[in-house]
């Protein structure tokens, strides 16, 4: 089980995780501590950048609401505002 299936913690683990660049990283560097500077969330968002399923990650992280780390390359406070912006 890739790291990123650990996080996700479920037994329905989507398809596109297999492909996550951040299943063959420290799944550490996505959970930033509370008030660590921006250049730890750049760390992580710089490899949701290059990710061939970014995209199919945020559509997790918004549906499930996840409330922590970087998913899709965007912080919780940054899904949360795409989802008000949804409503």
């Amino acid at each position: 089980m890739t790291a990123i299936a650990q996080l996700i913690g479920t037994n329905a683990i989507p398809e596109w995780v297999d492909d996550a660049l951040c299943a063959q990283t420290d799944p550490d560097a996505f959970y930033p501590e509370k008030g660590a500077g921006k250049a730890e969330h750049d760390k992580a968002k710089h490899v949701c950048a290059k990710c061939p399923v970014r995209s199919d990650c945020l559509e997790w992280a918004i549906s499930t609401d996840e409330r922590y780390g970087i998913w899709g390359g965007l912080s919780e406070r940054q899904r949360r505002r795409v989802k008000e912006g949804r409503q």
